[in-house]
């Protein structure tokens, strides 16, 4: 009788059911029930050829199909080539790039074709997990945002972590959409402590209703005013690999990004990181601020100079300039320049992000999204981020005869590097113009020889004791280095 029942349920239903008891997982395993829906999902063919015409028919199925199987087997077969046919057709929707972003196309479509959706995982201070996943989402060039909203939010006091996970529904039915109940693998993305959140994380501003707190990389949480109680959460994902670390990932490890590794361009010594291109983003919900690219970006490589003290004694002897495009360990691409007025953009619009809930809503001023695709010179991704970000009043008064008003900063920072923005406000034209734009790329990021040359360095000063008297010895660095860069044994007694 149950066989019967059985026999009439689709795919996912049996999955479902096999999780009931070991009875019904060993009756839900049955070859006869899988063979007709792998039958009816993929048909074997055989083709019989003739003089004149080809002809295919479909081949019966057969009792050697069922008995010579162990059981499951049909299952496994029908799972796997289902896995299969969805992972063809998503390649083939991210194969198309676009040459301004370094990007797919059609990233929009291969997170629909996939089944893809995120959700959270709030987990307290007892071990209860409570999950979310109504959610609303928003496209972008770059980046998708999702913000989480519910009358259901558990206390911020007795919240430890927040877990992102990417979800795919084990089979994805193209006809509808992927059921909540139906088999489905997590991909852990990004892990979040929320112990002390008004306190460790980065606050952006507020409104009348809700506060705005940042926790890297890309989470937002919206904390209610009167009740200081959770009203909405927010992630800004950026496109870079995002279906890779949405979907390649375990339910408690992420997905390890493969190492970046620059192309090292020997050919012309003036430069060093040259033809990057930056396309940049800025957008608060549903308006878009901002949205470039910037070509033609580069690092002097004969401005080496890894002190950033007044006193430099490469400089002071005439081997390297004083202003140098590396220090601190961060190698410096100047996208907007104050000297250079003909670049400066101004922005649509008042800075503010948008946010929702079931019975709210509202727009935070002088906060927004950040979106940074930075391409090396061959076109690939080499750094990128989507972040929210907040822009703050600078003390400074403005020097520019172009521009008179005042100017506003937007600083952004993780392991990998730094964005500094500087921008005007127009009081006539009611607009922002940005008349400095500076991206810092970490040396180890970089992975070039500016930070070999800065390990070399620092050896060296240890080495030989150097100090601000030993101006005369700089240039024995420099052959020193250059020897080692050619290759030549150098020995320091």
């Amino acid at each position: 009788m149950l066989m019967k029942i059985f026999s009439y349920l689709d795919a996912v239903s049996l999955l479902c059911v096999g999780c009931v008891n070991k009875h019904f997982y060993h009756l839900a395993n049955d070859n006869g029930i899988w063979l007709r829906i792998y039958s009816s999902c993929f048909r074997p063919k055989r083709t019989i050829w003739k003089m004149t015409s080809e002809q295919t028919e479909t081949v019966s199925l057969d009792c050697a199909a069922l008995h010579d199987r162990k059981p499951g087997y049909w299952k496994k077969e029908y799972i796997f080539k289902q896995i299969a046919a969805v992972k063809t057709r998503v390649m083939r929707l991210v194969k198309p790039v676009d040459p301004y972003t370094g990007l797919p196309c059609k990233n929009k479509e291969a997170i629909k074709a996939s089944g893809l959706s995120w959700i959270i995982v709030l987990r307290d201070k007892n071990g209860k997990e409570h999950i979310m996943e109504k959610a609303n989402l928003s496209f972008k060039d770059t980046s998708v945002t999702i913000l989480w909203y519910s009358t259901d939010w558990p206390c911020l006091d007795i919240l430890s972590t927040l877990k992102l996970f990417g979800v795919t529904p084990l089979l994805p039915d193209q006809s509808r959409d992927p059921s909540k109940n139906g088999p489905r693998r997590r991909s852990l993305i990004a892990e979040y402590h929320l112990a002390n959140l008004t306190e460790s994380s980065v606050a952006l501003g507020a409104d009348k209703l809700v506060q705005l707190f940042s926790l890297n990389p890309g989470l937002l949480v919206g904390l209610w005013k009167e009740k200081n109680e959770i009203a909405f959460v927010m992630a800004s994902l950026h496109y870079h690999q995002l279906l890779e670390r949405s979907t390649l990932g375990s339910a408690t490890v992420q997905y390890a990004l493969p190492p970046n590794k620059p192309v090292l361009d020997d050919v012309d010594p003036e430069y060093g990181l040259h033809d990057y291109s930056l396309h940049l983003d800025m957008h608060g919900g549903s308006h878009t601020y901002l949205c470039g690219t910037f070509k033609s970006l580069f690092c002097r490589k004969d401005s080496v100079c890894p002190e950033t003290c007044s006193f430099c004694p490469l400089s002071c002897s005439g081997l390297l300039p004083p202003h140098s495009d590396i220090a601190n360990g961060y190698l410096r691409l100047t996208v907007v320049s104050l000297k250079d007025n003909t670049k400066h953009l101004p922005l649509i619009g008042t800075l503010g992000l948008s946010w929702e809930t079931e019975a709210f809503k509202g727009n935070v001023k002088d906060c927004y999204v950040m979106d940074v695709t930075l391409l090396d010179e061959a076109g690939k991704p080499f750094w990128c981020f989507s972040a929210p970000v907040y822009m703050e009043l600078s003390s400074k008064a403005s020097s520019l005869y172009d521009y008179m008003g005042h100017i506003y900063t937007t600083d952004y920072a993780d392991s990998e590097g730094k964005v500094c923005v500087e921008l005007v406000w127009l009081e006539e034209t009611k607009e922002y113009f940005i008349v400095n734009l500076v991206l810092y790329i970490s040396t180890r990021k970089s992975g070039s020889k500016f930070s070999s040359y800065h390990l070399y360095y620092q050896t060296w000063k240890v080495t030989c004791g150097f100090t601000q008297t030993s101006i005369s010895s700089a240039p024995i660095f420099l052959s020193l280095y250059r020897n080692v860069q050619r290759g030549v044994c150098v020995y320091l007694v």
